[in-house]
């Protein structure tokens, strides 16, 4: 999908701070497309601005400046001017602080045809993706064309030339939120085995009272799909009713939550490596539906281990050293090796002696692997500090674990010797003796 970066900026009515971001409105476009040549889709250059987006208590009466549309209106202009009358967006000031957190804004625009209305219908209707890269809020929003203040008039009108809607008189095309499906974190990570949150709400302008709420949660990975929960929802003089399927154990939404906070949020219980994917809530109420992908990526650290607890040279012979990465998720991981010598003041890298096994995949889809590293002792003298340092996603900081080179016993030393010496006592004792019987 191709991707649109947004440069942000804010300025401040006197009800609140007003958003401006710079967008894209996508259309059909009139090529083949692929091979053919053409484009299937068209961008157009558009501006969107979210008006009095969240109060501006506090701020200082300098920055109270309102937003300024263009001095001459231009029909090719295509600024979406947004309100929000009826519907609040939960950490909409999020979108204030991109610029100074360094976050890039995406956001498109396309056409959008609610439920039993034509296409070329009036009011006309856009869905706008707003999307806060790096963390953060993600939404999907409907908009409404307003009432044109001009039209009351003698005055004509201006058309904007892409679309065939009249402007207001400042050159904006008035629209207002009815509709919003947002998620709060769009992508989450979560350990093998425990519980996770994915986070979806709505908003509607002027819902009917007992109208079905309808909601399903897909889970998309690796090109397969499924449906994993629908409820369909309503809220009677008593309670809340529902009609509801589950494809997973585990796996819950709460119907009264839904209807009467908004909140489709979706609850995973025990989790796998197998349910790791692109999550896609969809919500549907009344002439609306849309829907947020919510991105959830499972993890589980490695258990790491050495394969001696010590390391002793009893004679000039190298030996191995192996550093075990068991049962992590996802797959990367990084092993590097490092010595220090009593007589030297930092560490210095082994990696490029050691060797690495192939990955081993478990039946539970976790990963384990193995580096090994061969030392000699003219090379690592006794007091010689031997680390494996190991990096992983799921690991908040590497892991280090070491051994010490320890200086061999001398009884042990001396033992080896007699014992060495006594096999040589017992094997030239059978030579002399079979050389005897031979004579």
């Amino acid at each position: 999908m191709f991707t649109i970066l947004v440069f942000l900026w804010m300025v401040y009515g006197l009800e609140g701070a007003d958003v401006v971001l710079s967008c894209s409105l996508i259309e059909e476009g009139g090529g083949m497309g692929g091979m053919m040549g053409g484009a299937m889709f068209k961008r157009i250059p558009s501006t969107l601005v979210f008006k009095d987006l969240v109060g501006n208590d506090g701020l200082s009466p300098e920055l109270v400046t309102p937003y300024n549309p263009p001095e001459t209106p231009n029909a090719d202009d295509l600024i979406f001017e947004l309100t929000l009358p009826s519907i609040q967006i939960p950490n909409a000031d999020l979108l204030l602080h991109a610029d100074c957190n360094e976050q890039e804004v995406v956001c498109e625009i396309s056409r959008y045809v609610p439920r039993g209305a034509e296409l070329d219908s009036l009011p006309a209707h856009f869905i706008g993706s707003v999307q806060l890269e790096g963390g953060g809020i993600s939404l999907t929003l409907v908009l409404q064309t307003l009432h044109n203040e001009t039209t009351q008039s003698d005055t004509q009108p201006l058309m904007q030339s892409n679309l065939n809607l009249p402007l207001s008189q400042s050159g904006t095309l008035l629209t207002e939120v009815v509709f919003v499906v947002f998620s709060r974190v769009p992508s989450i990570m979560a350990p093998i085995g425990g519980d996770v949150l994915l986070d979806c709400g709505f908003r509607q302008k002027n819902s009917i009272p007992g109208q079905d709420v309808a909601l399903e949660w897909r889970i998309q990975h690796r090109g397969n799909g499924r449906k994993i929960l629908d409820i369909k929802a309503r809220e009677t003089e008593t309670d809340v009713g529902q009609d509801l399927f589950v494809d997973r154990e585990g796996t819950s939404a709460e119907a009264d939550l839904l209807v009467r906070d908004g909140n489709a949020s979706l609850t995973l219980k025990r989790l796998k490596v197998i349910d790791e994917g692109t999550y896609i809530c969809t919500v549907g109420s009344g002439e609306f539906q849309t829907q947020q992908i919510v991105q959830l990526h499972i993890t589980q650290p490695p258990r790491i281990a050495l394969s001696e607890e010590k390391l002793v040279f009893q004679d000039s012979k190298p030996q191995k050293l192996s550093c075990h990465c068991h049962r992590y998720y996802p797959l990367d991981v990084q092993v590097e090796w490092f010595s220090q010598a009593p007589s030297e003041e930092e560490p210095v890298s082994l990696s490029e002696e050691s060797s690495l096994s192939s990955h081993q995949q478990h039946s539970d889809g976790t990963f384990s692997l193995s580096s090994h590293l061969t030392l000699r002792p003219d090379k690592n003298p006794p007091g010689t500090v031997i680390t494996c340092r190991v990096s992983h996603l799921a690991l908040e900081t590497l892991s280090d674990v070491t051994l010490t080179v320890d200086k061999p016993d001398p009884n042990t030393v001396f033992w080896t010797v007699v014992l060495m010496l006594a096999i040589s006592v017992v094997f030239l004792s059978q030579v002399f003796r079979g050389a005897g019987a031979e004579n």
